[in-house]
């Protein structure tokens, strides 16, 4: 199967007013450790759990017996939590029924520290990295001394994964809070109270555990899909050092360039011809691109988040507007659109969208009758066009074979090489080494004439510039979670160098306070550990 499975052994009943006992205590397990970690199926078993926990919301269909509790709402998954807290603030999406559904505070920029997104982002992640660190706690040397060799080495892989994850889990908190408590399978279970670490002690513990599990890993593609390997820790690291001005004030465009140039050199990847087929029901089959998904399977994995949000929640739940089964749905929940400032980086107006010659911009327009731009307030959703992109089809065009109601068997990319080619972009316009501005250049036309299907639409030396590539930039991983890192390293997300209607809570736009940079950390974790605090809110 191209899913992983995972079989529902760990579960773990978290209460949102007693966070501190959060981070410390370990999972609770329906069978004794020494069952689960018993051998290496077992082990392999545990490791699923890892890695569906960021799309997942509970142990049953749809977020069922959450692992959980929640801020009053449905219990949803990481991955719907994140693609809100990076997308729904930003140029790129507006949510429809953003007040009713607590996401107005979150569209207009002006969240607080009792944010019901922000909370149950922040929990989420540390549930992950609570997982992690019971895995790791449970996988030890002395534990699988009785395996065989093979095994051995399966379950050290096993382990190298679960730092990934975890690496990964905590680069989500730098990006998103700047900050964060610390625990890891050392910290002790009771009577501590974590240590709150900065953005420049997180950064840099992600970048030296990377480094350190960068030779454990399986080389580039020879792991089951849907597992990490080296590709992905050189991609995160790669995305950590592009970003690394901003949350360390120092600039390692060249260190962002070796890593991308392993994943360019390693010579297993390429641009998948058909941009679409990235982002359908079959994009498993996508490994020449996709360097590193969340797996999401519509039987084994079903959650009301995850890509069955960017997929169902793109189409009108007006089906007389929209068809649901046009894009592999049994239905349409009408839940965001795109704002025209995106839009607008195809074409103004619904004819030149629709005829923008740029196979990426697919943005259904109901040909004009959709407003491209929010004049009528954001829960209008007569104006906005909607995002095609994400889709449950197959190849075929058919519907995923095993969809469920409301489930969609689409993966989610994390990394992949378009990204990769952007980044190397950037980094050489930006004063790194290791690539020449004729490469770059290079790597840009080629995302080009993948989108134009000639060189119709290349660029020159002259038009590449960092305005440019903050605009490819949104082109080509629109709605891929990515969208409000970017500005905030273009300076764009919070200031007034660039506005969009609604930022700020007014139609015309306007800059708002830089502390909206980062997330607070929720008010509930502040008042039982004195080590954090929230300067800024």
């Amino acid at each position: 199967m191209k899913k992983i499975l995972y079989m529902a052994i760990v579960t773990m009943a978290l209460s949102m007013s007693s966070c501190l006992d959060d981070l410390n205590q370990s999972p609770i397990v329906e069978t004794e450790a020494g069952t689960v970690y018993g051998s290496a199926e077992g082990c392999k078993q545990a490791l699923g759990k890892l890695y569906v926990s960021y799309v997942i919301a509970g142990q049953e269909f749809g977020g069922g017996d959450a692992d959980l509790s929640t801020s009053g709402k449905e219990s949803f998954d990481f991955m719907r939590c994140y693609v809100n807290l990076q997308e729904a603030c930003t140029d790129e999406m507006v949510y429809t029924w953003a007040s009713s559904d607590n996401l107005l505070d979150i569209t207009y920029i002006k969240w607080d520290s009792s944010d019901p997104w922000v909370t149950d982002c922040y929990y989420r992640v540390y549930y992950t990295i609570a997982l992690c660190n019971d895995f790791l706690k449970h996988s030890t040397d002395e534990v699988i001394v009785g395996f065989t060799a093979d095994e051995q080495s399966d379950v050290y892989t096993y382990r190298a994964e679960a730092r990934f994850l975890r690496a990964l889990a905590y680069y989500y908190v730098l990006d998103l809070f700047g900050q964060g408590p610390f625990v890891d399978e050392n910290t002790p279970n009771v009577d501590y109270m974590p240590e709150s670490y900065t953005s420049t002690r997180l950064f840099e513990y992600i970048e030296g555990e990377l480094l350190d599990i960068e030779d454990s890993l399986a080389e580039p593609g020879a792991n089951e899909y849907g597992r990490a390997d080296r590709a992905a820790a050189w991609a995160l690291l790669a995305r950590l050092y592009l970003n690394a001005e901003v949350y360390t004030g120092v600039n390692r465009s060249t260190d962002c360039i070796t890593y991308c140039k392993k994943i360019v050199d390693c010579g297993i990847y390429s641009l998948e011809p058909n941009y679409a087929s990235l982002f359908n029901a079959d994009n498993h089959l996508r490994t020449s691109e996709i360097i590193y998904a969340f797996p999401v399977d519509a039987t084994t994995t079903v959650s009301w988040g995850a890509t069955t949000y960017l997929c169902s929640g793109a189409v009108s739940n007006d089906n007389s507007v929209q068809d649901p089964a046009n894009y592999g749905l049994t239905s349409g929940w009408g839940s965001y659109r795109v704002r025209g400032e995106f839009s607008a980086l195809f074409g103004e107006g619904a004819d030149a969208i629709d005829n923008s010659g740029d196979s990426r911009c697919m943005l259904f327009t109901n040909s004009g009758e959709i407003e491209q731009y929010l004049n009528n307030g954001v829960g209008d959703d007569n104006t906005g066009f909607r995002s095609e992109k994400w889709t449950n089809l197959t190849d075929a065009g058919e519907a995923a074979s095993n969809t469920q109601s409301n489930g969609v068997s689409t993966d989610f990319p994390v990394f992949r090489l378009a990204d990769v080619y952007l980044m190397i972009a950037e980094s050489v316009l930006r004063g790194g080494t290791g690539y020449s501005r004729s490469d770059a250049l290079g790597f840009l036309n080629d995302l080009r004439e993948r989108a134009y299907g000639d060189t119709s639409g290349n660029i020159t030396d002259a038009q590449m510039n960092l305005d440019y590539i903050i605009d490819e930039r949104g082109r080509e991983l629109y709605l891929e979670c990515v969208r409000r890192t970017d500005l905030i390293r273009f300076g764009r997300f919070t200031s007034d160098h660039y506005l969009w209607q609604w930022k700020g809570g007014v139609l015309a736009g306007r800059g708002v306070d830089s502390r909206y940079n980062v997330y607070p950390i929720p008010a509930n974790e502040i008042a039982v550990n004195s080590n954090l605090s929230n300067p800024n809110y």
